[in-house]
């Protein structure tokens, strides 16, 4: 596995690495990890291979265009190498792997062009479409494999010029934790009475999650059931805007921050509730969604890839247009509705069935199998490819 970022940095991509390993290694595979920054101390997790990058402030996140010796030495014993980012990763997949004909897999977790509106805002939206439309569609032609994590996903990627193969894969979720169905936090804990409507959202607190959108609706919707409040899990940049804005419009005591807690416990916070809400349309398949479904929590939502491809309007949540009335609207009728939420509860947590981690490793495994078994044919004795393994062994 190849990734730009790795824990401690917590995000869906970092969890999916994280547990789509441990269950390929539970299945009898060996699994290392190649990133990027200073070796964490206390770290327990084998197999994670760190090489020096520049770090971007205080993001958790490296910057660095190369692996250490050691690191491009042991890539080169792999049966397969998976990259999961495009850009950093990807590139050194190629770099490091093509010359030895092993096969390269890639996965596109990201919405790249929506995440450069959100952090770029400044930039025109065509500009981020452009770049990502002159680089994927040739990235995605140099490597063996590319997996989409949606339908949606799928459609936006063939949109933007992708030819290359794609073969759907949902990420995959451990769903024991919450077939177990662990106890739930009192409500007391978050200032909630029993009597009130508990909505819930599980992740990154960043801009690309469009929280302020949905701490608005939460208002417009509050005006009309005031036995309602909102939690939010994470962390992010943010926070204190949010903490701010929840201020201004009168709603700190109804909506509250619980911070960073440990994976572990998501569960047990999720169990809590009454519902999931989240405006994020950056998503291609939102791990956080499938978790509240496998809790039994029916999931407001916009229409986006990724969300449309896990929620079905009226069954297992609802899905809203992107604009604030249409989605406050929805939100109130979610408060309103007791039996519907009860009703698309036992749905959702039926179709969380099918993100089952055993079931999507399985499915990985078996490209990985075919890959190993097939390799692409490449003629490695081309000048280009005996200069790159003739740099790679002097570097």
């Amino acid at each position: 596995m190849l990734a730009d970022i790795y824990t401690p940095h917590v995000s869906g991509v970092t969890n999916h690495i994280r547990l789509n390993s441990r269950f390929l290694k539970q299945a009898g595979h060996e699994v290392f990890i190649f990133t990027f920054g200073d070796p964490e101390p206390g770290d327990v997790e084998e197999n994670v291979v760190r090489s020096p990058g520049v770090p971007v402030a205080d993001t958790g996140v490296y910057f660095a265009f190369s692996y250490t010796r050691t690191a491009r030495r042991l890539i080169r014993t792999m049966d397969i190498v998976h990259a999961h980012h495009p850009f950093l990763s990807g590139r050194l997949a190629l770099r490091y792997c093509r010359p030895y004909n092993l096969p390269v897999v890639y996965t596109n977790h990201t919405r790249y062009d929506l995440y450069a509106q959100a952090y770029l805002p400044v930039l025109p939206d065509q500009i981020g479409t452009t770049f990502l439309q002159a680089y994927l569609p040739s990235f995605c032609r140099e490597v063996d494999l590319v997996i989409a994590p949606s339908p949606g996903l799928k459609t936006v990627l063939q949109q933007i010029g992708v030819e290359a193969p794609i073969q759907v894969i949902p990420n995959g979720v451990d769903l024991e934790p919450y077939r177990r169905r662990l106890d739930p936090f009192p409500r007391s804990r978050f200032g909630v009475s029993q009597e009130d409507v508990l909505l819930i959202f599980v992740g990154r607190l960043g801009p690309e999650k469009n929280l302020t959108f949905l701490l608005r609706s939460f208002a417009g919707a509050h005006s009309a059931y005031p036995n309602t409040s909102l939690l939010l899990v994470g962390v992010g940049p943010e926070m204190d805007n949010l903490k701010d804005l929840a201020e201004r419009i009168g709603l700190s005591d109804r909506i509250r921050f619980a911070g960073l807690v440990d994976y572990e416990l998501i569960p047990r916070y999720l169990a809590a509730a009454d519902a999931f809400v989240t405006a994020s349309v950056t998503e291609v398949h939102p791990l956080s969604v499938i978790e509240a479904m496998a809790s039994g929590l029916p999931v407001l939502g916009i229409e986006s890839p990724g969300v449309s491809d896990s929620i079905v309007d009226g069954q297992n949540g609802l899905l809203s247009r992107d604009d604030l009335a249409s989605f406050t609207a929805k939100l109130s009728l979610l408060l309103a509705d007791a039996p519907g939420r009860r009703r698309m509860a036992l749905n959702a947590r039926r179709s969380a069935e099918a993100y089952d981690i055993q079931q999507t490793s399985t499915m990985v495994a078996r490209e990985y199998e075919r890959l190993h078994l097939h390799p692409p044919k490449r003629d490695l004795r081309s000048w280009r490819m005996g200069l790159r393994r003739l740099v790679d062994r002097l570097s």
